[in-house]
């Protein structure tokens, strides 16, 4: 792969010696060396073949750092890292996993923040401005957001204070008519009459809150974004700069499949097809065929509600059967819970699609508008793991936030069987609203007897210690018991399945035959399940050992090592329970 201009780029400050042929021909290779990478590493495709241009733009007319610029989501900023020093990480396989996948203050001074989660660069924009005006700086700051981003509150929220700031503020809306898959809601047929008219429809959004407004009509032009960063450069008051780009732009396969190509899994790059492709039952089949026994059999009133994220559980194979009960909120996790509570309020039984790391945006509707009014809405959670990854997208507290909600009912299930049981007993409840952690782990089947959300299941009664291995960690446990046994410990397994409310009975019987209760929860132990049930023991005889993952932000770890740190190895586990005995 030959990278004749990029070979000459160190600093920013390196592309302004470059003439528009020669910028021209550093985006074609800043694209080559993108798809040479995430087609073997994995990582957001789509998104960074759009913005190569604007970019290279951006660091030839701007003077970073001195200028800022603040990504948001910032999973498109690749080409903002190999143009800021830290190319190697793209050229050179054995620099592949130097950097994040999204902006980090400490590999860069072009980088401010960690980012990983959609809607905040604006308002992140608006104190950064004015902090600069406050201490008497200067410089531009500017905030680039993708159009699928404007639908978080907080964006909007960003928008309306920067129409007050009286200085320089440049906010770049890069417009590719997609957010992770296509676009919801209101504001974007004014966004496309926009488009479609050269920035000159009435319908503004913009303006309408206060703010100057320029149009950019091929994003993907470096002339067009030259010019159109030159013209705003240094200006002295707030603006939107919109500018329409092309998801996926230079490679067919990820402008065929915008929604697919978003973030992508390792490919082949010739084709674009999926080197590794899933195979075999997974949980979303199990979820589905739930939702279709609930609709057509039990005539169940359910709507399936996501914010943005239908891919994650495969939600458009539902909407395609049932359109009018299928609904896509946009970016906007808020709304996707008090729509939920608006529905049930009114006798439906909405179900809500989410991943654990993207909930958090809706942590006071989980607890004013559901856990107060104590509607029946029914949460799906993904994502429940132990994972490297970067510090934005962390599967561990979704436990601690989730368990902790009064009238909020918090499910692990261990096997298909529970997840079908408890999906059904959530949607015909009326306690108030259930949330289940969809399990990490392959698919595992096993018969299902009586069924109660609420009482633990023994699934071997032994002696002497009780190993509770919640939802995922459960086949972790039942390794534990078979290497105890082959040293003549018969111990107890147990499925807690409550991860919320603790089942006081089965715990109070154990005291009366066992010394040892062991905890295993694939979560952050500080405010987890295992700590309630230390809590639960607190006064008495009884020992506990937890097992779970460390309070903190992982970043690029393997997961094979955080799992050795955290001693949840069935070899390390086995060490602590015989040391505890």
């Amino acid at each position: 792969m030959e990278t004749p201009i990029l070979n000459t780029i160190d600093q920013p400050a390196d592309l302004k010696k470059l003439d528009l042929t020669q910028l021209t021909q550093l985006a074609t290779e800043i694209r080559q060396v993108l798809l040479n990478k995430v087609s073997q590493t994995g990582g957001h495709v789509g998104p960074n073949l759009g913005a190569v241009e604007l970019t290279i733009a951006f660091h030839t007319i701007f003077n970073s750092p001195t200028d800022k610029v603040v990504w948001d989501v910032s999973h498109q900023s690749y080409t903002h890292k190999i143009l800021t020093g830290r190319k190697q990480a793209w050229l050179d396989p054995k620099h592949f996993e130097d950097v994040s996948g999204y902006t980090a203050p400490e590999e860069s001074p072009h980088d401010y923040f960690n980012i990983g989660h959609t809607s905040t660069s604006i308002a992140l924009a608006t104190g950064m401005a004015s902090a600069r005006d406050l201490q008497g700086k200067s410089g531009n700051v500017m905030a680039v957001i993708g159009d699928g981003s404007l639908s978080g509150g907080l964006a909007l929220e960003g928008l309306n204070i920067a129409a007050t700031l009286k200085s320089n503020l440049i906010i770049l809306v890069n417009d590719n008519g997609m957010a992770i898959a296509e676009d919801h809601g209101g504001m974007y047929q004014g966004l496309k009459e926009l488009r479609e008219t050269n920035g000159q429809s009435s319908h503004n959004l913009f303006k309408a809150m206060g703010l100057d407004y320029r149009y950019v009509a091929d994003g993907n032009d470096m002339q067009s974004m030259l010019d159109a960063f030159k013209a705003v450069k240094d200006i002295d008051h707030p603006i939107v700069l919109h500018v329409q780009t092309e998801k996926g732009h230079g490679y067919q396969p990820a402008i065929d499949h915008k929604e697919a190509f978003h973030w992508h899994v390792p490919f082949d790059l010739k084709t674009g097809k999926t080197l590794h492709p899933v195979t075999g039952e997974t949980y979303n089949d199990v979820i589905h065929a739930e939702l279709e026994k609930e609709i057509t059999e039990d005539k169940t009133p359910i709507t399936a509600i996501t914010a943005a994220i239908p891919g994650s559980y495969d939600l458009k194979r539902f909407g395609r059967k049932h359109p009018d009960r299928y609904f896509d909120v946009g970016i906007a996790e808020q709304e996707s819970i008090t729509f939920a509570a608006g529905q049930a309020q009114q006798g439906m039984r909405p179900i809500v699609f989410h991943s654990g790391t993207f909930l958090q945006r809706a942590y006071d509707q989980l607890s004013h508008d559901l856990g107060i009014n104590k509607l029946p809405v029914t949460i799906m959670v993904s994502g429940g793991s132990i994972s490297a990854g970067d510090p934005t997208h962390q599967g561990i507290f979704d436990i601690a936030m989730l368990s902790n909600i009064p009238g909020l009912t918090y499910l692990a299930p261990t096997t298909k069987e529970e997840l079908t049981a408890m999906m059904h007993w959530a949607l015909h409840q009326n306690i108030g609203p259930v949330a289940i952690r969809v399990p990490s782990n392959d698919v595992h089947s096993a018969v299902l007897n009586d069924f109660d959300a609420h009482k633990m299941n023994i699934l071997h009664a032994g002696k002497k210690v009780a190993i509770l291995g919640l939802g995922s960690l459960l086949p972790l446990a039942e390794e534990v018991q078979q290497q105890l046994n082959k040293e003549n410990l018969d111990v107890t397994v147990i499925d807690p399945r409550d991860i919320s409310e603790l089942d006081d009975e089965t715990l109070s019987n154990l005291e009366k035959d066992h010394q040892l209760v062991v905890t295993l929860e694939e979560a952050s132990l500080s405010g987890g399940f295992g700590e309630k049930v230390s809590r639960f023991y607190g006064d008495t005889d009884m020992h506990v050992l937890n097992f779970g993952a460390a309070k903190r932000f992982n970043d690029r770890e393997t997961t094979a090592e955080l799992w050795h740190e955290f001693k949840l190895t069935p070899e390390q586990i086995v060490a602590e329970i015989k040391a505890a005995l």
